[in-house]
């Protein structure tokens, strides 16, 4: 059923009002659905920063807003590679020696459908390591500047949290025996949903005051499958993307915009399109599988994610 909570066509920038004075950090940001919610947010005269791999991308991202929005726009960017944590911790030092102020903390970022098994600097699985463990340390980094505001961390899930083993591999995280693009991929996105439900348990019962959300973006014409996915995902993806089974990367901002902003969201909930397969339709909350927030994998998890990344969370 499509959620019509927030009107016929769910829910869209038009509800957004002034965002002067506030401040958003998205993660891959140059391109795609994070593009498209750094410029949602810049047109109601919010600060973006972006932290992105590639410096010359941004420096063009960056030059792209301003023609738009004028010389003024509050948007730069910080050189981070979530795959390297210690690129991440660099970043984080940077930023909470210049960003006073995080309303928002948008967990964009992803890599996806990686053909071959590649490890990253630290020894993860890729797609592990990057969309999960990247990001882990980066929330845990900032977390009490973000809490300061009584901000948010929003995840960028993906409906593909359904498509692999719907738990995690404890016994073989890094996909040591049988890796496969899409199971691998999927137990990364798995991990980034059962990190952000077990931190809003986590943060309830420390009485802190951030609020944490959960969103898929549907599927939307961006660049995630056609830079990291193999030829044959790259070639179906690209048939889709001329199919009304795609919409557009701005739509597909739509949901983490929305849980930047908006007030009244549910915690344990996902956010994103409620139309045909969760691929589009309007924006609301969409159906979330028990096995999401399954507590004592969330937890076990959790306290595998401190031990790999070195990062104990101060809750």
């Amino acid at each position: 059923m499509a959620d019509t909570t927030f009107g016929p066509k769910g829910w869209t920038p038009e509800r957004l009002g002034p965002q002067a004075g506030k401040t958003y950090l998205i993660t891959g940001a140059n391109a795609g659905a994070g593009f498209q919610a750094a410029r949602i947010l810049l047109s109601k005269g919010a600060r973006i920063v972006m932290l992105n791999r590639s410096a010359e991308r941004s420096t063009a991202a960056i030059a792209k807003l301003k023609q738009d929005f004028g010389a003024g726009a509050e948007v730069s960017f910080v050189r981070m590679d979530l795959s390297d944590l210690a690129s991440v911790r660099a970043a984080a030092t940077e930023l909470l020696n210049t960003v006073p102020r995080i309303d928002a903390l948008i967990c964009n970022a992803a890599i996806a459908q990686v053909p071959t098994r590649k490890l990253t600097v630290d020894g993860f699985e890729s797609q592990l390591g990057t969309n999960h463990y990247g990001h882990f340390l980066l929330c845990g980094m900032l977390f009490d500047r973000i809490e300061d505001s009584k901000g948010r961390i929003v995840v960028v899930a993906s409906l593909g949290y359904k498509m692999g083993l719907r738990t995690i591999r404890f016994d073989d995280m890094n996909w040591d025996k049988g890796y496969s693009a899409n199971p691998a991929y999927s137990q990364s996105k798995l991990a980034q949903m059962m990190f952000a439900y077990e931190l809003q348990d986590r943060v309830k019962s420390a009485g802190k005051h951030v609020d944490i959300h959960v969103c898929h973006p549907g599927s939307s014409a961006t660049s995630l499958i056609s830079t990291s996915g193999g030829l044959m995902t790259r070639v179906t993806w690209w048939l889709m993307t001329k199919t009304p089974l795609v919409q557009s990367a701005e739509q597909g901002a739509y949901p983490e915009v929305m849980c930047a902003t908006e007030t009244g969201l549910e915690q344990r909930a996902l956010y994103g399109p409620t139309g045909r397969m969760g691929f589009t339709g309007p924006v609301g909350k969409a159906p979330l599988e028990p096995y999401a927030h399954d507590k004592p994998v969330m937890v076990r998890l959790w306290e595998r994610s401190e031990q790999d990344t070195g990062f104990n969370w101060n809750l």
